[in-house]
């Protein structure tokens, strides 16, 4: 189906009930990530040993130890259980941002899933400054220094979650701009150059060999990794810092 959602991701087919409810390409490709993510844990964790005699377990171990030592770090000790969600946001994000290397249209560069996410960390906050401070302390912590602050208190706590959202979605989508943008230019840029060549010889688009793979490994590698981590940062500071009674 041609159609095109508001986000840029394809409608792939309507559910006929409410109206139509559109399923778009964003949230296959989160289908396709999500169920990866979890045959990838169903593999690295089956027959678990005392001893680990496999690589698979030795892999898995690795990778809870460095989730652990990274909560424990920026959380502390008290902020151990967070680990498992954590690390599922880290996964569920690079995952996702690395869809893009099999031409998959990344999750990521929808808004609708980064403003999910956050959303929901936002939820997480909340309730860990109300669990810390009791509901009457939280809502005293928005008139704090001045009652005068109040407003603009209240704007710089919905504003968390905003920026947590257009920061991830701002620098995946940047990617996937500039990536298409180059590689279309480079194909003009091939015509125009090889154009006069004899029969398929000028057909075939020489600079789009090579070169996009260069951005790909910036924007598609790097660059999805490195937002993961500082979004899992955030969060975690985040919820941290909302602990804090000072």
């Amino acid at each position: 189906m041609d159609s095109i959602s508001i986000t840029g991701a394809k409608i792939f087919f309507e559910i006929p009930i409410f109206g139509g409810i559109p399923i778009t390409e964003t949230q296959v490709n989160s289908w396709i990530v999500m169920a990866f993510i979890t045959i990838l844990c169903l593999v690295l964790t089956h027959d678990l040993k005392v001893r680990p005699t496999s690589k698979r377990q030795i892999i898995a171990e690795w990778i809870v130890e460095k989730v652990t030592g990274l909560v424990r770090g920026n959380m502390g000790g008290a902020f151990i259980s967070y680990a498992p969600f954590i690390c599922a946001i880290l996964g569920l994000s690079a995952f996702s941002s690395l869809s893009a290397l099999l031409g998959m249209y990344p999750p990521t560069a929808d808004l609708n899933t980064i403003a999910g996410w956050a959303i929901l960390i936002f939820g997480m906050i909340t309730y860990t400054k109300i669990k810390t401070s009791g509901f009457l302390g939280y809502l005293k912590g928005y008139t704090e220094p001045f009652a005068l602050f109040t407003p603009f208190n209240i704007l710089s706590e919905l504003g968390t979650p905003v920026s947590m959202a257009f920061r991830h979605f701002g620098n995946v989508v940047s990617g996937v701009v500039i990536s298409t943008l180059v590689y279309a230019a480079l194909a003009g840029a091939s015509t125009l150059l090889f154009g006069w060549l004899p029969g398929l010889l000028g057909k075939i688009p020489f600079l789009q060999v090579g070169i996009p793979a260069v951005l790909s490994i910036y924007f598609d590698l790097f660059s999805s990794c490195m937002q993961a981590f500082i979004f899992s940062m955030l969060t975690m500071l985040y919820i941290a810092n909302a602990a804090s009674k000072d």
